[in-house]
């Protein structure tokens, strides 16, 4: 058996299946730390996809499809015959009595203004536990869950505090098909690791939350980019309705928020980031940024030469946030000046729409003999080489790698002046305006007209790369953080919290009600008996009692109703004779 600690990466979008800097900071790790055994949890799009990177033999896949299966089950591998039982098993009383109520709480959760993650993951675990006992698929598509589902939403609607827009039939639909397909993961079993580390705070956050909330381990939260502030520029682009549009948004405000408030340790890759979560009320104590890290042995120093091509390289994927449209335009101001530039765009295509409209632009302008598309470069250390300055136009960034690679090579770099992008460069390159053509064209002709500059430009981008960004510096802060937390979680002694009996009581009869409230009314009586358990004697049991009388009235259990009033006649004449009594 292996004496190497044993962590879960959890990941979205990403690795393996996908390229970019996450999928890259990911190979990284696991290939990287010696020391460590990987089980890389990645939450896909469809199961349809092949892997990118070759995982080391250490690692273990396990792999989250949300689309593309007709089962939930399909992606755990479970025996024909289990999946079975757990269908037949799950009647419409299972549902009824076990499931709504903690539907209802997930709802009430996500659709809640402001957030209660502590509550959240609770109810999560909760349904994950129930989720081994009981069918997926079989609960979620429960005519008595749809029901429910349409009431909690329309009684929302109603209390104007809730800012909820009125859906329709679509709405509702859409909405409930979403959890259905995300919280999926919540269906999936957690192996048992010392330490989780999530590459987001994101769907993938969910497993090392149920870790935590299971066994006590530690959880380590990376951000690459802001996911709150993405998912905010995606929704923008969408023709969504406004109930859609405020339903996600609380949706995945939630899932953000269930993140920063269980994670041990916050590493964003960059300071900037830190500002949104500290938006979020995260306590500068869990905050210990580490750079993205690359490696000074592939990318090494170009040589510099005279009689240069005057070569301006952009290595990016092809997509709107990169803005490959302000960069063609710049390019196309530049060739005006400098006859003989050359520029070529490394990388695969992300958005095909988005790469037909930059194809159109650089045909309308005939640029097709000097901007070409070179796609995915296997060695792309030769790409920031064959470039004499490298570019980046994006609208929006974390802490990117291309600007890292391109520093560690000494090249010179001229960048928007987003994200991290200024963090990482300092005063080693030139930063312009987002959007600003013009800013972006007359940086690179100062740059190419100018060899010198871009000499000692590059040659002191090399020099902070090495200062900062070193693979060695990202690994070993990424392997302290994983000892600490494994230590601390070793050492740690949960503490029993005393909890008053009658703060229990109250909390089982508070259940009560929001079940009664609902129609569950079998499951409210089971709630004021274990209500009557805790404390027999309490001042609470004549409401006990009346509630339980009121809940077979709802089912039409008289000879209960007439017991149960009985009780509490009885226990009230007790009360009132102590009472004489002691007087």
């Amino acid at each position: 058996m292996s004496e190497n600690l044993k962590v879960l990466l959890a990941t979205e979008g990403t690795y393996p299946f996908h390229e970019g800097g996450v999928s890259t900071w990911c190979h990284t790790l696991v290939n990287e730390m010696k020391s460590v055994d990987y089980i890389v949890y990645s939450v896909m799009m469809n199961p349809f996809v092949t892997p990118k990177y070759k995982l080391p033999a250490n690692t273990e896949l396990l792999m989250m499809p949300l689309w593309g299966t007709e089962e939930p089950s399909e992606h755990l591998k479970k025996p024909f015959s289990e999946v079975y039982l757990q269908k037949q098993q799950t009647t419409d009383s299972v549902v009824e009595e076990q499931f709504i109520p903690l539907f209802t709480q997930l709802i009430s959760e996500f659709i809640r203004p402001t957030k209660r993650s502590d509550q959240f993951g609770d109810v999560l675990l909760k349904l994950h536990l129930y989720f081994q006992e009981n069918e997926y698929k079989v609960s979620f598509k429960s005519e008595i869950t749809w029901e429910a589902y349409k009431q909690i939403i329309l009684d929302a609607v109603l209390k104007p505090s809730n800012k909820l827009s009125h859906p329709d039939i679509y709405g509702l639909i859409q909405s409930l098909g979403w959890i259905y397909r995300f919280l999926n993961i919540v269906n999936t079993p957690v192996p048992k690791v010392q330490v989780t580390h999530s590459a987001a705070a994101a769907f993938c956050g969910i497993p090392c939350v149920l870790a935590k909330l299971k066994d006590n381990t530690p959880f380590l939260l990376t951000e690459h980019g802001v996911y709150m502030r993405e998912q905010y520029l995606s929704l923008s682009k969408r023709n969504y309705s406004t109930f859609l549009n405020t339903f996600l948004t609380r949706f995945i405000q939630s899932i953000v928020s269930l993140n920063y408030y269980f994670a041990d340790q916050i590493s964003p890759v960059c300071e900037y980031n830190t500002r949104w979560e500290r938006r979020f009320g995260v306590s500068p104590k869990k905050i210990q940024v580490i750079y993205n890290g690359v490696d000074q042995q592939i990318f090494k120093e170009s040589v510099y030469e005279k009689g240069s091509n005057n070569t301006v390289v952009m290595v990016a994927r092809i997509d709107p946030i990169k803005d490959i449209l302000s960069f063609i335009k710049a390019a196309h101001l530049v060739k005006k000046q400098i006859h003989d530039a050359q520029f070529v765009v490394y990388g695969s295509v992300s958005v095909p729409d988005y790469f037909q409209e930059c194809l159109d632009l650089v045909k309308g302008n005939r640029m097709e003999d000097y901007f070409k598309f070179g796609g995915h470069i296997g060695h792309v250390s030769a790409a920031y080489h064959s470039g004499d300055v490298i570019a980046l136009s994006s609208i929006s960034e974390a802490f990117p790698y291309s600007v890292v690679e391109a520093m560690m090579s000494g090249k010179a770099v001229i960048a928007t002046d987003v994200g991290g992008v200024k963090e990482a460069l300092g005063d080693a390159g030139i930063l312009v305006h987002p959007r600003d053509v013009d800013g972006l064209a007359n940086g690179m002709i100062k740059l190419l007209v100018n060899p010198a500059l871009r000499e000692a430009f590059g040659q002191e981008a090399r020099q902070r790369a090495l200062n900062y960004f070193t693979l060695n510096k990202m690994v070993n802060q990424h392997l302290k953080a994983y000892i600490k937390l494994a230590s601390r979680a070793h050492e740690y002694k949960p503490q029993k919290r005393r909890v008053s009996t009658a703060a229990v009581q109250k909390l089982y009869v508070e259940k009560a009600y929001a079940l009664a409230s609902n129609r569950l009314y079998q499951e409210a009586i089971k709630q004021y008996k274990s209500a009557l358990v805790i404390d027999p004697n309490s001042l609470l049991v004549p409401i006990i009692l009346t509630g339980m009388a009121e809940a077979h009235n709802k089912l039409g259990q008289y000879d209960q109703v007439f017991l149960e009033m009985d009780k509490a006649q009885a226990f009230m004449t007790i009360k009132e004779d102590k009472i004489q009594h002691i007087s």
